[in-house]
């Protein structure tokens, strides 16, 4: 499997304010960027604090390129996964309805009613990991299912998970013009950090979309093919 980061930072490192609001960091030159970057993905992947704080959809915006996939013999939209180690994804959520297929890694320690409840929801729900979701185990159980190209969208936590568990192969980060502040916002990779050993980005290209810029890094070590 392909795993592909992206995400939106403010020139801070921050991805929402302290509050963890949903915050619009870049513009409608990035945002068809990042919609031709789902496009090229099999599933399109968030944590569960994303779906609590902002509800998203994760399907394509431009019809042209739903058009183009079912031309080319693939469903309309990426498939959606949400990493959710306790089964805290509302029932009601946009990712549940029938737009496209969407994974739900939960862990062990999830109730099996609230599977059940999840399932029922519109959810494919797959375990991963005993008291927290293992996404190394959640990736293998993806691909097996068909996703060979990965677009993980956040949030922090989650990508920061991706990284320790070195299964990223992609790292494409929009700067936007503008400071957030504060020490409990959250940041790119959230999570223990890492203290010793980092992960080794080469930058391999920069472009400029509205008032910011993209940095898109190669990264060493990633999932590669799984």
């Amino acid at each position: 499997m392909h795993v592909v980061v992206n995400a939106a930072q403010s020139v801070d490192g921050k991805l929402a304010t302290r509050r963890r609001e949903q915050l619009r960091i870049s513009g409608p030159e990035d945002f068809d960027r990042v919609d031709r970057v789902r496009a090229a993905a099999d599933a399109v992947l968030v944590g569960v604090g994303t779906v609590l704080a902002d509800d998203p959809h994760l399907t394509l915006d431009e019809e042209d390129r739903r058009v183009g996939r079912l031309q080319n013999g693939r469903p309309g939209d990426p498939a959606r996964v949400v990493v959710d180690s306790t089964g805290r994804t509302p029932t009601d959520a946009r990712v549940l309805d029938d737009a496209a297929t969407t994974y739900l890694l939960v862990s062990a320690a999830t109730d099996r009613d609230r599977r059940a409840a999840l399932a029922d929801a519109g959810a494919e729900v797959i375990v991963a990991g005993e008291e927290r979701v293992d996404v190394a185990e959640g990736f293998e159980t993806l691909a097996d299912r068909g996703v060979d190209r990965l677009m993980v969208e956040g949030g922090g936590e989650v990508i920061f998970s991706c990284f320790e568990a070195g299964l990223v192969d992609e790292l494409h980060v929009y700067v936007g013009s503008f400071v957030i502040g504060g020490r409990d916002a959250p940041t790119l990779a959230d999570g223990a950090g890492f203290t010793e050993e980092f992960p080794d980005l080469t930058l391999a290209e920069t472009e400029r979309f509205d008032d910011g810029i993209v940095l898109s890094y190669e990264v060493g070590g990633g999932g590669g093919e799984s």
